[in-house]
């Protein structure tokens, strides 16, 4: 069984080639805006966080971040058609969303050690609305085994209506903020105590991103402040 992370050499082209494209399509169709790049650390052993709303903001990340980053996202993406096409040119770690798979956190211990940021999506698939969905606690379990820090990502402007508005010639803004990097607690008990305290972490991630978004992104969310004091929150 192999213990080293390779990207074989024509993902790495792959990658390369569509950073490109997308820098490119994105300064063609909008304006984009970068806030808190500064924050982003010369080492790569951390988790990236970002609010999920549509497929715009995967390839907005991907592409304008300083280094290549490694994609965790769900198995359906790359048998979406017209989505495949791009996902398994950037190829990435596949998870299936109802299944819990040892080997996924093997390869994400791998990604790490590798040198590769991870990209993942508390929320664990697209809201479809700007507003926050509650983050599954999917990532705390990943962050506690990888033992690393996770950096929070929150994207304004990146709903489908981007596109739209882009091929039209309107010009949308799509904005990037890059927050400060966050050390969760370690996971602590067991059982129930143990479950609870993953949503807890999973609960302060998307906190730190929500603070970053304006009140028509927060969601469920928009009690941040409450969540970051370690006060209790109705999420309804």
């Amino acid at each position: 069984m192999e213990d080293q992370y390779r990207v074989p050499l024509h993902i790495r082209i792959n990658r390369r080639f569509l950073r490109l494209v997308f820098r490119g399509l994105f300064r063609l169709l909008g304006k984009v805006e970068l806030f808190g790049m500064d924050k982003i650390p010369e080492h790569n052993k951390y988790v990236l966080a970002f609010n999920h709303v549509s497929l715009v903001e995967i390839p907005f990340i991907g592409a304008f971040w300083p280094t290549i980053v490694e994609i965790i996202g769900a198995t359906v993406v790359w048998g979406r058609p017209g989505v495949a096409i791009v996902a398994r040119m950037w190829e990435g770690i596949q998870v299936k969303r109802t299944e819990f798979d040892r080997e996924v956190f093997r390869k994400v211990n791998m990604v790490i050690d590798a040198g590769f940021p991870l990209m993942i999506s508390p929320e664990g698939t697209r809201s479809h609305t700007p507003g926050l969905a509650r983050g599954k606690p999917g990532i705390a379990y990943i962050i506690d085994k990888a033992k690393v820090p996770v950096l929070p990502v929150a994207v304004v402007g990146n709903t489908i209506d981007f596109l739209r508005q882009g091929i039209r010639g309107k010009r949308p803004t799509i904005q990037m903020f890059v927050g400060d990097m966050i050390y969760l607690p370690p996971l602590t008990g067991r059982g129930v105590e143990r479950r609870n305290m993953r949503q807890q972490n999973t609960d302060i991630i998307m906190a730190r991103i929500a603070e970053m978004l304006p009140e028509s992104y927060q969601g469920v969310y928009s009690d941040y402040e409450k969540i970051l004091a370690g006060d209790p929150v109705n999420f309804g």
